[in-house]
């Protein structure tokens, strides 16, 4: 059954640590971003961790391979469950974090290694933003990114709901498809290709990203709650 991972998009980390405390016992990945990892850095990931939590750093790194592996290396060793590079950062980087990967994994003595995705196209991103000349339907630059990525190496991919089908049919059924934007209504944010949890999990998503409404419900535990019992009726 897909899981349910909760943003956890706080300035900085008490914030994030309080509401983590809200949610034990009602989802097992929480994930951190760059707006919480500038401000509180590794440390956030230890004390996630130590409540209980999977972790996704979500940093979506994008450089120079050489740095795009160390920074993957670090992560790992800082206790990152899953990690995600960005796609359009072309062979060698995506190859550079694999052996990052399995150097952070060699380091911390895992037995298992993180999930490494790709980032394809942001949620946030429609049609209308794709660069002006580049003359392809935004679902199939995201195919052409989940099945590099697959040749690459990595575990799976961020994508939206609307693209899982056919990267499940691409890439096969274990290649992992993590789903931002979910949304269990309709809702007026920066988000533009969003899918309610049931629709995510009928086209196969496999992971469900979700912030606010998690953690600007009244009763966080019981909205958490709620999206899970939907995904299981799914």
């Amino acid at each position: 059954m897909p899981e349910l991972v909760v943003a956890l998009d706080y300035p900085e980390s008490e914030q994030a640590v309080a509401m983590a405390a809200r949610l034990q016992g009602s989802c097992p990945w929480v994930k951190v971003g760059l707006e919480l990892y500038t401000a509180a850095g590794p440390d956030i990931l230890r004390r996630l961790k130590d409540m209980g939590f999977s972790v996704f750093l979500d940093l979506k790194f994008f450089d120079i391979p050489n740095t795009v592996r160390g920074a993957v290396r670090s992560s790992v060793c800082a206790g990152a469950d899953m990690v995600n590079i960005h796609l359009l950062g072309g062979a060698r980087m995506a190859q550079a974090a694999v052996q990052g990967l399995q150097e952070g994994c060699e380091r911390k003595g895992l037995a298992a290694p993180p999930v490494l995705l790709g980032v394809t196209v942001l949620t946030s991103m429609a049609q209308q933003d794709l660069p002006a000349g580049l003359d392809l339907p935004l679902d199939s630059v995201v195919d052409v990114l989940a099945r590099s990525g697959r040749e690459w190496g990595l575990n799976g991919v961020v994508c939206s709901g609307y693209e899982v089908e056919s990267i499940k049919k691409s890439c096969g059924t274990d290649y992992i498809c993590l789903t931002p934007g979910i949304r269990p209504a309709a809702a007026d944010d920066d988000q533009r290709r969003t899918m309610t949890p049931q629709q995510a999990v009928r086209a196969g998503s496999d992971y469900l990203v979700v912030g606010r409404p998690v953690t600007g419900a009244a009763d966080p535990a019981g909205a958490a709650y709620s999206i899970m019992e939907s995904v299981r009726q799914a």
